[in-house]
């Protein structure tokens, strides 16, 4: 059992001999070696007590983030009856940095919570809105969840073209990577939106690029896996703790040879050598983003100056504490 917390820094393990042998180090400071040496199979929380028994006075706004999910959750319900009760008119919300123009895709959820006996000026009950609204409108649901089209699938015809000067068919789609055709569709709807700026925007001008290139290794086991952008792009996925360690599913690589036609690249790799494909690959110079531009598409100001470029790695992306 581990109990995190400054007020409760122990870490309890069960020996064979069934006596609890405690050890006294906060969760900071623990390893993940010594995680997973202890095998614990329960994580207990210690929040301070006095907010929750000797509050006076309720606090007058309440905002709340959490992940996609927690909008159905039995939580989400019981959190909702608990500020209805306690008198907040509250809206919900499910937003991406691309709300703001950041082109990242960082989807979240989010309450807002006023005590105070008047609704919000853009209060939908009872709707989660995907946006954030437009206070001259009087019709803040047309934003909202809609039930019956989030159940039901649209399919979408491969319509991939990767030229935004020419319109491409059906017929003319590739699909040359690991990518369905909705996926190929939505990532050429999200370069499309003008409302979102381009990655060149969040780019540093001047850096040691070669420290960033993706391996030969790398290229070559994940090349069809990639999610690759351009400075052009107005879109990018969302990085995890495991970027730059990590390939599959952690974020969006950045390719740096824009003469270079990235269909053409993978369309030749059929029937090559692992060199050549290597060779191919490397034409299209991939590289990570740095600490910095992910601060950048963090929205973080740009005097934030907590990574560590040792690692090529935010430390604010480890540290939960700092979200």
């Amino acid at each position: 059992m581990l109990c995190p917390g400054p007020r409760c820094p122990a870490a309890l393990t069960e020996s064979p001999h069934g006596d609890l042998g405690a050890v006294t180090q906060a969760e900071g400071g623990i390893t993940l070696e010594e995680f997973d040496r202890l095998s614990f199979n329960m994580i207990l929380m210690s929040p301070p007590c006095q907010p929750f028994t000797r509050l006076q006075t309720l606090p007058k706004y309440i905002l709340l983030e959490n992940v996609k999910g927690f909008e159905v959750s039995s939580a989400r319900d019981l959190l909702i009856k608990t500020i209805e009760n306690c008198g907040f008119q509250y809206q919900e919300f499910l937003l991406s940095p691309t709300s703001l123009g950041i082109p990242n895709s960082r989807l979240r959820y989010f309450l807002i919570a006023k005590l105070q006996s008047e609704p919000l000026p853009f209060q939908a009950p009872g709707q989660v809105l995907m946006e954030f609204p437009k206070m001259e409108s009087e019709h803040p649901e047309q934003h909202a969840i809609d039930a019956v089209n989030k159940t039901e699938g649209k399919k979408i015809e491969p319509n991939v073209c990767f030229d935004s000067s020419r319109q491409c068919s059906g017929k003319e789609a590739i699909l040359f990577k690991l990518e369905t055709a909705e996926e190929i569709d939505r990532k050429h709807q999200q370069d499309s939106d003008l409302s979102v700026q381009m990655l060149k925007d969040f780019l540093e001008d001047d850096i040691d690029m070669n420290q960033y290139l993706l391996p030969p290794k790398s290229l070559l086991r994940y090349a069809l896996l990639l999610d690759i952008v351009q400075p052009t792009c107005r879109r990018s996925m969302c990085f995890t703790k495991g970027y730059g360690r990590y390939i599959e599913g952690t974020g969006s690589v950045l390719q740096t040879a824009e003469d270079v036609q990235i269909e053409n690249i993978y369309k030749s790799l059929t029937n090559l050598s692992q060199e050549e494909k290597i060779t191919k690959l490397l034409m299209l110079k991939l590289r990570y983003f740095t600490p910095k531009e992910i601060a950048n598409l963090l929205g973080f100001p740009p005097d934030f100056g907590m990574w560590d470029t040792r690692k090529s790695q935010l430390l604010f992306i480890k540290d939960p504490q700092i979200h």
